[in-house]
């Protein structure tokens, strides 16, 4: 079984709980077990907040984007969902640039090409940036959704500027049969 969508929304904080809402009753429909339904959607939240917070500010959108509109994309597929959320502000610092594999034994790899945690841009490139501490009230949703995905990738898109988070999770599926299966 293969599902996916792609919503445009607006910068607006009212947007995430919307983006939120899609993705749950996509996994109710698909027959996903719903603790794994509720990790993915708050993942989907943090980036979501990330891109409504941080996705227009301080950079021209390029050609076909939006000042004031970021893109949630969400595909299952088999026994994978992938959820990617695009905006057109400033992006990650080049010099962190780095991604997240998290194997199910928990050991991290990187690759040189999304951001590790913290928040996104205000950087010098090369400039260290502090680990948000565990009671801060604004940092830590990138370390989270590394956190609650299995794969975590955040980069830059090259063309039109802006952000990229992408995570995917493997599925569990209820007990009892989904309507897509029925």
């Amino acid at each position: 079984m293969s599902i996916w969508w792609s919503l445009h929304l607006r910068r607006e904080a009212a947007s995430v709980p919307l983006a939120r809402r899609l993705l749950m009753g996509t996994m109710e429909t698909a027959g996903v077990d719903p603790d794994v339904s509720y990790e993915l959607s708050v993942a989907l939240t943090e980036a979501c907040a990330n891109a409504v917070e941080h996705g227009g500010a301080g950079a021209a959108p390029g050609p076909g984007a939006a000042a004031g509109a970021y893109r949630v994309t969400a595909y299952l597929d088999g026994e994978t969902c992938r959820i990617e959320v695009a905006d057109s502000g400033p992006g990650f610092p080049r010099a962190e640039t780095r991604a997240e594999t998290r194997t199910e034994a928990g050991a991290e790899t990187g690759a040189e090409t999304g951001v590790e945690n913290g928040a996104r841009g205000g950087g010098r490139p090369g400039a260290a940036r502090p680990v948000a501490p565990a009671d801060a009230e604004h940092g830590r949703g990138l370390r989270l959704i590394e956190e609650l995905a299995d794969h975590v990738q955040f980069g830059n898109r090259s063309a039109r500027g802006g952000a990229v988070v992408s995570f995917d999770k493997i599925l569990k599926w209820k007990d009892t049969p989904s309507l897509l299966m029925a």
